[in-house]
């Protein structure tokens, strides 16, 4: 059989290895070919192939359900449940998502982009089972760097506490996050990872136990905690552990050995109750490059499969924001040992690694646990230290009581830098940084602010380390910045909540924020061409707002625009006309932004189209609601 053929995964049933083995090949070189062509995440699929295989050999797909935390990892999922036509289209628009989706195939039975979700969710379908009286498996499969965010603890924890609820855990350990994975319970995994599978002694002892006379079927309670404490001493120390939270624990599997996983998952079937298999994976399994380099294969721009190299860029490019934070960072840092650094799982793409390098005792990963990270950097501020917490705008999200209760409330000098603010494209809806704007504007103590370009961003980050009246947030987008000449010394900070006028026009206020600044520039020069001249301010700050400047402005034009790259409702157009409100100024006001829609992926300048958001559709749409003003006729004496 092709894997073209496979339109439904119970297909895969009755397959001889072989013909597994030979399906396998087969997701590997049509993953890489994809990937390649059209970038995405690479090592995590490579990796559970021969896992997802022999799982849905043991599985009834048309009524068992697997959830597959964060959905990256389910690459070789989506090539045998009828996608494989399609799949090279994967991450772009209209394509097929880069993450599982629940209306994209009725094989995707729980959305994810942010980890550690699965085991909760497949909880929560397990119970609904049982109480509407229905018999289907359900399996969650999670990878050991999921396991450090503590949402996936505390199902553990409820999971263990249901022992007539049937509920299998696959473990994908393959030592790996993104980046190589940090904290106690990843080395505890290491402990026994690629150990020789276990035989659960106590199962074989309690076998002859039952061919004793006058014991048969029964064991009498002395017999049960003897079994107990043989199978505590076969079951390696990780095991132990998770039979003490309620589950029986099986492994570690080799998660490319079929024939051994098929028999494993066969077993753990039969069990009752919560059962956790542990499967050692290497990610990236298959492509050798991929292999040797965990973090740089984790996921990829389109790349020569032969060399594993980026396809050549027709020019250079600017350096990205990301980049730009990390040299300021370190510059800083390096004449200032209070800045601490802190990541929850996200070195590269924040680009703390940077720092990590040159100032390891001043940086901080504390794995996929967003909560711990912005408590532990309101602890430090406790102390007089300046904690820096980089962080995706969408993953800061998963953190926001702890902003509110631990930081805000208790207006501690905590600085949040969060990268991939705005539009990121082909990550989808779960990875759009849309909301932090109003997520964040709302939180007493708190200050926003983005910068127009990446020198700005400089001085930006120069401002949050050195703001000490409460926390301090920044965001900048996903991509390079505008080539604009980068600051190496003589930094200074802003002063908190002051704008500045790029250019100056009478017929309408214009007021940018962040990455639609020069948007901005660009749309008042194509008004320009049409009679219309456009005062420009990049605001800066979204909170407070330069009111001083802001209010005589719309007084005195009229007329006012807002643009962001963030979430319409409760965004930074929203504080420009609660301002104006508030100061009992009636003008109109244009406000262009992400309207109530999610975001689907697609590269982000097709978003932004779609979303009228280009220059040109924005002149379009401000010279629609604000026709040229007509001269004032001239009176004839």
């Amino acid at each position: 059989m092709h894997l073209s053929e496979l339109t439904h995964p119970n297909q895969l049933h009755g397959l001889s290895i072989g013909q597994l083995e030979q399906i396998a090949r087969q997701i590997r070189e049509k993953h890489l070919q994809t990937v390649a062509a059209s970038g995405g995440h690479l090592g995590p699929g490579l990796g559970v192939v021969e896992l997802t295989l022999g799982l849905y050999q043991t599985l009834d797909l048309d009524h068992d359900k697997v959830i597959w935390d964060v959905g990256h990892q389910a690459y070789p999922h989506k090539l045998i449940t009828g996608r494989y036509n399609q799949f090279h289209t994967l991450r772009q628009k209209d394509g097929i998502a880069g993450y599982l989706k629940r209306s994209e195939s009725r094989f995707d039975h729980f959305g994810a982009g942010h980890a550690s979700t699965s085991i909760s969710a497949a909880l929560g379908m397990a119970l609904a089972r049982d109480l509407k009286g229905e018999t289907f498996k359900v399996v969650a499969i999670i990878g050991d760097g999921a396991l450090t965010g503590g949402m996936a603890l505390e199902a553990i924890n409820h999971a263990g506490h249901l022992p007539k609820t049937n509920l299998m855990v696959v473990l994908n350990d393959n030592e790996m996050s993104i980046s190589p994975n940090v904290g106690a319970i990843s080395r505890y995994l290491n402990k026994m990872r690629l150990s020789p599978p276990m035989q659960f002694l106590s199962d074989n002892l309690e076998e002859q136990f039952k061919h004793l006379p006058f014991v048969g079927s029964s064991l009498s309670p002395e017999l049960e905690r003897l079994k107990g404490g043989m199978k505590r001493l076969a079951v390696p120390k990780v095991g132990a552990v998770i039979e003490e939270l309620g589950f029986t624990y099986m492994g570690p599997v080799d998660g490319h050995n079929l024939e051994e996983l098929i028999a494993t998952f066969q077993q753990a079937h039969q069990i009752h109750g919560p059962v956790l298999v542990h499967v050692a994976t290497v990610k990236g399994k298959g492509y050798e490059l991929a292999e040797k380099d965990q973090v740089g294969y984790h996921a990829q721009s389109p790349f020569n499969l032969a060399t594993g190299k980026p396809l050549p860029s027709s020019k250079p490019k600017p350096p990205s924001y990301s980049k730009v934070f990390a040299h300021t960072l370190v510059k800083l840092a390096e004449n200032d040992p209070r800045i601490i650094g802190i990541t929850a799982a996200m070195a590269t793409g924040t680009g703390l690694d940077k720092l990590q390098a040159k100032l390891p005792n001043q940086y901080i990963d504390v794995g996929i646990a967003e909560q711990h990270a912005v408590t532990l950097a309101a602890g430090m501020a406790c102390e007089g230290m300046r904690p820096v917490v980089a962080i995706y705008s969408t993953f800061l999200q998963r953190a926001y009581d702890q902003v509110i209760h631990d930081v805000c409330i208790q207006k501690l000098p905590v600085f949040f830098c969060m990268d991939r603010a705005g539009i990121v494209g082909a990550d989808g809806p779960t990875h759009q940084g849309l909301y932090d704007i109003p997520y964040l504007r709302c939180i007493p103590n708190m200050v926003l602010m983005a910068p127009k370009d990446e020198a700005e961003l400089q001085q930006m980050i120069v401002t949050g380390v050195n703001y000490t009246d409460g926390p301090i947030a920044l965001r900048y987008p996903r991509g390079n910045g505008f080539g604009v000449p980068l600051m190496e010394e003589g930094w200074e900070p802003l002063p908190i909540g002051k704008a500045e006028v790029l250019r100056h026009g009478d017929d309408i206020l214009m007021v940018g924020y962040g990455s639609m600044v020069h948007p901005a520039l660009q749309t008042a020069e194509i008004l320009s061409e049409h009679g219309m001249q456009a005062t420009v301010v990049n605001a800066r700050f979204a909170k407070p707002l330069d009111t001083d400047l802001l209010l005589p402005l719309a007084r005195r034009i009229g007329r006012v625009v807002t643009l962001e790259e963030g979430q319409l409702m409760g965004g930074f157009g929203s504080a420009v006309a609660e301002a104006l409100l508030d100061a009992d100024i009636q003008v109109p006001v244009l406000r262009l932004g992400v309207p109530d829609v999610l975001v689907d992926h697609a590269e982000p300048n097709e978003s932004m189209a779609l979303l009228g958001l280009t220059p040109s559709q924005m002149a379009d749409r401000i010279r629609d609601r604000f026709p040229v003003k007509s001269p004032t006729p001239i009176a004839l004496s």
